[in-house]
């Protein structure tokens, strides 16, 4: 397991009809404030302030194929040629990191492959590196552009 420091950062949040709201800054809209986004937003704070990851190259639950189905990555990391480097699946804090949990991230790989997978749920972080057939384990979150 790797663990994650995040940085101390102040999110806008609100209440909305009895439901709370954060703002996600990069899409520049209000979200509603899930466990899962919670993670998310967190994580996305994590490599921006502590990795230095340009947030410019950081995309957000976009929609992509798999298979015959519509499916949203979490968070996708670009590299400096914009091509995708890393997938990260983001899962509630109560979720523990399962092998349902690697199975889909790999599924999402298959449609968009990514030299680095990533799963978390916030509190715990599994991240590997793909090389071939193989996936190898890693003990911290790749410098960017690694």
């Amino acid at each position: 397991m790797i663990k994650i420091e995040y940085p101390v950062h102040e999110f806008r949040m609100k209440k909305e009809n009895n439901r709370e709201m954060i703002f996600d800054e990069s899409r520049k809209t209000w979200l509603k404030l899930t466990p899962e986004e919670w993670v998310r937003q967190n994580f996305i704070r994590y490599l921006v302030q502590t990795k230095n990851y340009p947030s410019s190259l950081v995309a957000r639950e976009k929609k992509i194929m798999v298979g015959e189905m519509v499916k949203r990555f979490d968070i996708l990391v670009f590299s400096k040629e914009h091509q995708p480097w890393m997938m990260v699946e983001c899962k509630s804090t109560s979720v523990p990191l399962s092998e349902d949990v690697l199975v889909q991230a790999l599924r999402y790989n298959i449609a968009m492959p990514v030299q680095y997978l990533v799963i978390t749920n916030g509190t715990s972080c599994i991240a590997f590196r793909k090389e071939k057939a193989k996936l190898l384990p890693l003990e911290e979150i790749p410098e960017y552009g690694q």
